[in-house]
């Protein structure tokens, strides 16, 4: 039963190599073959949150600062973060994959998964699939977003196979390569085996591929300490184990702030928007939150603290508390000290339909306060989806002119195309930032690339 040899091929998983920078090249030929990073604000003390391969070759990492990579890479070229741009090719590159096979999982921005049939399972049908996936995303969507692609028994082979070979690789793991394949493989190369988890193997005596494979699916309970541990057990052997349902815990923005926006009275107005961010988002879910968390730090120290209530969607409510939780987060460190980033969730949600009202404060609840704070809260989003951007908005907040005001991809969620639809102003600033950074290029001549370099001047 536990034989991975005679396990066929049921997955296909694709890999979307340097996805925001990719995306920029697709965008601007003046970007294309150059080192490109993506930062979330053109400030050379935030970090890239994307390179492209030429920038790889200089050492430059996600995460590094952009100080230091400009140092690794004189010719390194910046630009701002357009998530809105890379959720509409994320959808493109969705519909041109289901042109040729049905998209099983979303797994983030930039990974999806397909079921083969049986007609798919044979190594020469996937591989063929595969290699025409790749030519229907570059005559369709764009020739510079280049894919990784693996194709195993397991979505979880499958993806292990995409990072086997990049950029633009195409890897087929079989059930008779197990677990050949896998063991020069270091444990922290296999997803969900972060730096947690690492230390619970190296605790329990695993400290390699080959010593993992060997354990019993019970043994990796205990590790893992619930069942996933026995569920990633079977997959690593070709197993294939149906997705578990996930369920929405946490409505979140948060931001890392330019310099003009850390002193503390400024921050406060970016987490008051991103706040009215977030109840966009439960209101268009049909949800109510009974929470409320703000976070932020300075550059030494973090603070976090949260607040519950009966569950509402009026952003009002949320707006009070984050008023009132304020003064806790400026006093950690003193008011004039620099904030480097902020964050507010909500949280413990329930449908609106299932809500039960509290019996005092909403005895007649269709004429309460705080019923029809909620309805004007619903007519505002009305008419900013018929007439665009903040057409209606709260007079504190007017003129913020933040870049995304909170609307980001975290790559393990992919924001709905409302979110930017509200984020009009934004997007036309982050747009301005990339027409500057496309006027400051200038070519001159380069032996490192052998043709005309690209840098800002």
């Amino acid at each position: 039963m536990t034989d991975a040899a005679n396990k066929p091929l049921r997955y296909l998983f694709i890999d979307f190599n340097s996805y925001f920078a990719s995306v920029e090249q697709q965008e601007n030929p003046l970007l294309q073959n150059r080192p490109v990073a993506v930062a979330p604000v053109m400030s050379d003390t935030t970090c890239a949150i994307a390179v492209s391969y030429e920038a790889k070759r200089f050492g430059i990492r996600t995460g590094t600062k952009i100080a230091d990579a400009k140092r690794l890479c004189p010719d390194l070229l910046v630009v701002p973060a357009r998530h809105e741009l890379y959720v509409d090719y994320h959808h493109r590159l969705i519909e041109e994959i289901d042109r040729h096979i049905p998209v099983h999982k979303v797994w983030s921005i930039d990974e999806m998964a397909c079921k083969l049939d049986r007609t798919e399972a044979h190594p020469d049908a996937a591989i063929d699939l595969a290699h025409r996936i790749k030519q229907g995303i570059a005559e369709r969507v764009g020739a510079h977003l280049k894919s990784s692609i693996g194709l195993a028994p397991s979505s979880l082979l499958a993806k292990i196979a995409t990072d086997m070979e990049k950029p633009d690789g195409l890897v087929v793991l079989r059930g008779r390569d197990l677990p050949g394949r896998l063991l020069d493989l270091d444990l922290r190369d296999l997803p969900g085996v972060g730096p947690r988890m690492n230390r619970r193997l190296d605790n329990a005596g695993v400290r390699s591929v080959v010593q993992l494979w060997r354990l019993s699916p019970k043994q990796a309970r205990a590790i893992w300490g619930s069942v996933g541990g026995e569920r990633f057990w079977y997959a690593l052997h070709g197993f294939d184990i149906p997705d578990q349902e996930t369920q929405r815990s946490v409505i979140g923005h948060s931001r890392v702030l330019d310099p003009d926006s850390r002193v503390a009275h400024k921050a406060r107005f970016v987490a008051r928007t991103l706040t009215l961010k977030a109840a966009l988002r439960l209101r268009r879910y049909g949800l109510a939150a009974g929470g409320f968390m703000l976070a932020g730090d300075k550059w030494e120290k973090g603070w976090a603290s949260h607040v519950r209530f009966p569950p509402t969607q009026d952003s009002f409510v949320f707006l009070r508390w984050l008023d009132a939780m304020w003064p806790g987060l400026v006093a950690k460190s003193g008011a004039r000290a620099s904030f480097r980033h902020v964050q507010i969730g909500l949280f413990d949600f329930v449908p609106v339909a299932h809500r039960q009202h509290d019996l005092f404060l909403h005895a007649d609840s269709k004429n309460s306060v705080a019923h029809r704070c909620e309805e004007l809260w619903g007519v505002i989003d009305k008419i900013n989806d018929q007439y665009g951007g903040d057409t209606l908005t709260l007079a504190s907040q007017h003129g913020q002119n933040l870049q995304y005001a909170g609307t980001k991809i975290a790559f393990s969620r992919v924001p709905d195309r409302f979110e930017f639809q509200q984020s009009q102003r934004d997007s036309a600033e982050a747009r301005r930032a990339a027409i500057h950074v496309q006027k400051a290029i200038k070519p001159r001549a380069s032996a490192r690339w052998g043709r005309p370099a690209w840098a800002e001047g």
